[in-house]
């Protein structure tokens, strides 16, 4: 598993110019801080959703990445670093500084199949490396075919543009349809299990491109261009290959065969008598103006078919507009964010109003409870009160009539007490009048005073009787006025006085 570091490559490398664009990459050149070392920064836009068709899906580079670092060859373009950001990965590579193999070899005043064989064992060299690991590329053509320097007699040439390659495994079936149309494999085009067969054809189509200036298979439009690969439409025209080897046309005729089986492996491409053959070979004895109209007649087709090839391709500007688009849809997503953030408050906020509505309803609903309690107690409490105001009132009434009956009582009581007064001095003085009398009596004795007075009271005394009278006229006489105590009272007092007597 590949490490990106997660670190702004900025600040470990100098950003400079920019050396080339592709769909959803840019190439630009850097120096590493810390060596001074000249590399180049591949930034690589990252697909943000999985809905989405902008950017390389994170899994995508992530293999490419796996497989560059499995890969240490003289003709494989060597990875430095990986970094990470939100919107890019950014490879650090090898600088490949010397451009294109065809636009080096369109420049040449003259070109052999001495020449040509030279670049093309590289190729196969580079891609004999893969095929040993079982790694396809699946996306060899012109443009990933670079020189690391072209101001050397024999040019390095490096494989770059592992965006495509799969490790091929063995009993699992691989199906997909990508790559370049010029350039693709039938099987591709068929959709077919693909291996590492198409890689061959890929090199078939380089090699003839190579010796003449033309493509096999290009037709006006890319369904004509698939057509043809896939009916293998092709043909050595003479005013093409009037002056190439039969080694090299069995060379390409073997390479783009339909049959994979049948289609040279890396390794027959490596000791093919054509490669093996003019590894070592001089060049020939022919008269040299001859020789030199040949070889300037193969690179000016094949400067003609880079101008026209450069030229069919519009100026690249994917990479700049999705950065550009990249940057809206950043806004767009914070402004997706903030909304988000908002509609979570709003919810937030409306679960709080809800809530606050719930407990309102129910406070209020509590309170509308308590005041029916409170209205019912108020109306208990203003009965009472008016019951405790009608009976205050009835109670002061009486009161009222107790003090009215209370003077009332006073002042018979007074004018009794005053009777009473009077009757006592009254009494009294009959007392005292009484007494006299009793006290005038003589006392009892003789015969004829005891016969007479046994004759009319018998057992008697005329005190007793005269006692007896006296009360019951006084009981009679004051009956009306007091009471039976102050009678009892007065009785006693005779009755007292009379045991005195």
């Amino acid at each position: 598993m590949a490490f990106f570091k997660q670190q702004r490559v900025e600040d470990f490398y100098d950003i400079g110019e920019e050396l080339g664009s592709g769909q959803f990459a840019i190439v630009k050149q850097c120096r590493e801080k810390s060596t001074g070392l000249e590399f180049a920064a591949k930034f690589m836009k990252k697909r943000q959703s999985v809905a989405s068709l902008r950017g390389v899906r994170r899994e995508e580079i992530q293999r490419e990445v796996n497989i560059l670092q499995q890969t240490q060859h003289p003709n494989i373009v060597t990875l430095h670093d990986v970094y990470e950001n939100r919107t890019d990965v950014v490879l650090i590579l090898e600088l490949v500084s010397g451009g294109e193999l065809f636009d080096f070899l369109a420049q040449k005043e003259s070109l052999s199949e001495e020449e040509a064989t030279q670049f093309i064992k590289q190729i196969l060299e580079g891609v004999n490396y893969l095929h040993s690991r079982n790694i396809a590329h699946f996306d060899l053509k012109p443009e990933n075919i670079m020189l690391l320097d072209k101001n050397v007699p024999l040019p390095r040439i490096k494989l770059i543009d592992f965006g495509l390659a799969h490790k091929i495994e063995a009993g699992v079936e691989f199906k997909n349809i990508f790559g370049t149309p010029e350039f693709v494999a039938p099987e591709i085009v068929n959709y077919e299990p693909l291996g590492l067969e198409a890689d061959m054809w890929s090199i078939g189509v380089i090699t003839y491109i190579l010796l003449s200036g033309a493509s096999p298979f290009l037709g006006e439009t890319k369904q004509d261009t698939l057509g043809n690969i896939s009916a293998i439409n092709y043909e050595f025209d003479e005013e093409l290959f009037g002056h190439t080897s039969e080694l090299a046309k069995k060379f390409i005729r073997q390479l783009l065969e339909r049959d994979k089986l049948k289609r040279l492996t890396i390794q027959d491409a490596l000791n093919h008598q054509w490669i093996k053959t003019n590894e070592h070979k001089e060049e020939s004895k022919a008269p040299e103006t001859k020789q030199r109209q040949r070889r300037q007649l193969k690179t000016k087709r094949l400067k003609e078919y880079t101008i026209k090839s450069h030229s069919s391709m519009p100026p690249n500007n994917t990479y700049v507009n999705f950065e550009r688009f990249a940057q809206v849809v950043e806004d767009i997503g914070q402004m997706e964010g903030s909304f988000g953030r908002l509609a979570a408050a709003r919810d937030s906020l409306q679960g709080d109003v809800d809530a606050m509505v719930s407990l309102y309803n129910d406070k209020e609903a509590w309170y509308k409870e308590e005041s029916e309690g409170v209205r019912h107690e108020l109306s208990q409490i203003r009965y009472e009160f008016r019951k405790v105001e009608a009976m205050k009132r009835s109670l002061r009434d009486d009161m009222r009539a107790v003090d009215t009956g209370l003077a009332v009582v006073g002042n018979r009581y007074r004018e009794r007490h005053a009777h009473f007064e009077a009757l006592r001095r009254e009494l009294s003085n009959e007392l005292k009048w009484v007494q006299e009398v009793v006290g005038s009596f003589p006392p009892g004795g003789g015969g004829g005073g005891a016969g007479g007075g046994a004759g009319g009271h018998p057992n008697c005394s005329f005190s007793s009787v005269f006692n007896n009278d006296v009360n019951e006229a006084l009981k009679e006489l004051l009956n009306r006025s007091c009471g039976a105590e102050l009678l009892s009272g007065i009785n006693l007092d005779f009755t007292e006085i009379g045991q005195q007597r």
